[in-house]
């Protein structure tokens, strides 16, 4: 899962590039693109990333992002402008078989499957793909499947000193097996993470060079990289685009233009010149302050794409510090803030992000629009002085940990809590040590102003990660500190659950469930808005993932 501050929203988004008025009621992403995408031409990506690396093993990508350009899964994702994201076979025939009450999960290749070189994918390189992302040496990336595929207390460290991980079988060159610890209904997210794209053992020769230039399974290949500079894919030959329902596979190059300044790429794609007309940028989001200039501009403005929705972004309340362990003043708290306030310091309800009022994002399945506390924009600090003074609390100071980079939000919080007797000091912390001081085991901060972003389009995503007492401390991002044994066998049991529409009710009922103790504030469901040149086509934000899609991509002549 991403844990994601808007202070760090870009240098997260680099990855998915590298790899990705009121507003209020807006239902699908606006901008983006409508003239017909045709084969051909070479479509640019400005880029502040420095490096770009393509390893499977290391990877922490979502599903529409540009590693999956090179490297195909079991499963892929699917977007839609006006639809859920779908899962969709890919090198396999189906999403998977599953038996032995959830634990057990089969996968047949499809026939005919070739690297760029030639070679057949056989199911032995997409274990042999898994078995290298235990590896040390390559640890980093998008790490689901390490827990489910090792039994309690057994190590495994990858495939160099000749271990092999029992749990994965693959009794011929189109079959592979999985043998789960525990039921989990959502493995065939899973299997689309970029772990499980093939690797032939033979071309490992250099493991911490394998990302520069990996076997290409998908419709693109690596033909050049110069860190820092300039990143080319061309065509595979060997791709077959019937076999693919995943990639359009339209241009026939892509090229990273690497280390630009985050203003240059904003600058020069609102200037739409020369080459830059086929050019785009999914790492670079738009700022407040060009906010006017694109408004201002509707050639400009027609080349935006916002999405519907996004990250969750959130006030964690402290629940293990006595001034907040009562829920009535948790709940209380609910209606002193002033979400309008933090919205227009997230840049408005066009591009700051919808109000929130749930746990689970819209465009997840499992989301129910609710508000268990129900009030303006603005809040109600009145009422929330009358439910302190209920609750016993006639004075009530908190310290509020804030990254540096988002003092303006903070201050939000902090004017919004004052309204209601609350008196807040704002504590700053660099961006680092700020992630240091919530995730530790110590906990020494009452309220902490952060963003959450699931990895894959499920609820367990949004619950599990923030809401789970195993998540409290040890680096983990529970960073409300709640812990209810109710909640987490009921997560366990929505996370075993094989049936997505059982699984997605279970989901929503946790969400009301947790609400009702006010662990946290749900504040915006954050927007994120890229702009493209006007030559770029299938350019959209969907709900999710809140980033364009790579994979579908093309240009008009």
């Amino acid at each position: 899962m991403k844990h994601i501050t808007r202070a760090v929203a870009v240098a997260a988004v680099l990855a998915l590039a590298a790899t990705a008025c009121n507003a209020n009621d807006k239902s699908g992403p606006s901008g983006g693109s409508s003239a017909a995408a045709e084969a051909g031409g070479t479509l640019q990506f400005l880029s502040t990333s420095k490096e770009i690396n393509f390893d499977p093993a290391k990877s922490q990508n979502l599903g529409t992002s540009a590693i999956h350009l090179i490297l195909r899964g079991l499963t892929a994702w699917k977007t839609s402008p006006d639809k859920a994201t779908e899962l969709v076979p890919d090198l396999a025939t189906d999403t998977g078989q599953v038996s032995d009450g959830g634990k057990t999960w089969t996968y047949k290749l499809k026939p005919g499957l070739k690297y760029a070189d030639g070679s057949t994918i056989v199911a032995a390189d997409i274990k042999y793909g898994i078995e290298r992302s235990f590896a040390p040496a390559l640890s980093g990336g998008l790490g689901y499947h390490k827990s489910l595929l090792l039994p309690d207390g057994q190590k495994y460290e990858g495939p160099y000193k000749g271990a092999h991980l029992s749990t994965v079988e693959t009794p011929d060159d189109t079959t592979i097996i999985f043998k789960l610890n525990k039921p989990f209904g959502d493995w065939p997210w899973i299997a689309s993470m970029p772990a499980f794209s093939p690797v032939p053992q033979k071309a490992d020769t250099d493991p911490a060079h394998y990302g520069e230039k990996p076997m290409a399974s998908g419709p693109y290949q690596v033909k050049s990289y110069q860190p820092g500079s300039k990143l080319e894919l061309e065509r595979n030959p060997n791709w077959d685009k019937a076999s693919d329902p995943a990639r359009t596979g339209l241009p026939d190059a892509f090229v990273w233009q690497m280390g630009l300044e985050a203003n240059t790429v904003n600058q020069r794609l609102i200037q739409d010149a020369g080459d830059d007309k086929f050019a785009a940028a999914t790492g670079v989001s738009i700022p407040a302050a060009l906010i006017p200039t694109v408004t201002g501009n509707p050639a400009v403005k027609a080349r935006v794409a916002t999405s519907p929705s996004g990250a969750l972004e959130y006030l964690a309340m402290n629940n293990k510090r006595p001034a907040l362990a009562n829920p009535e003043v948790r709940k209380a708290i609910q209606y002193a803030v002033d979400k309008q306030a933090i919205q227009v310091a997230d840049g408005g309800p066009e591009f700051g992000g919808e109000i929130a009022t749930t746990l689970i994002t819209p465009g997840i399945e499992g989301y129910s629009k609710y508000d268990a506390y129900p009030t303006q924009p603005q809040g109600d600090p009145e009422k929330a002085k009358q439910m302190l003074a209920a609750a016993g609390v006639k004075q009530l100071d908190l310290v509020l940990a804030a990254d540096d980079q988002r003092l303006e939000v903070a201050q939000a919080v902090q004017q919004g809590l004052q309204r209601a007797g609350i008196k807040v000091t704002i504590k700053p912390y660099q961006t680092q040590a700020f992630y240091d001081l919530i995730t530790a085991d110590k906990g020494d901060y009452d309220l902490a102003e952060a963003s959450w972003l699931p990895d894959f389009p499920s609820a367990l995503g949004n619950i599990q990660p923030l809401f789970a007492s195993s998540e409290i401390g040890k680096g983990g991002y529970n960073i409300s500190r709640y812990s209810n044994p109710a909640v987490d066998s009921a997560i366990a049991a929505a996370t075993a659950e094989p049936d997505k529409a059982k699984a997605a009710a279970a989901w929503a009922a946790l969400d009301k469930q947790i609400m009702n103790d006010a662990p946290l504030v749900p504040l915006l469901y954050a927007r994120n808005a890229f702009l493209h040149g006007s030559k770029v086509q299938n350019f959209y934000l969907p709900g999710y993932p809140p980033y364009p899609n790579t994979l579908i991509m093309g240009l008009s002549k």
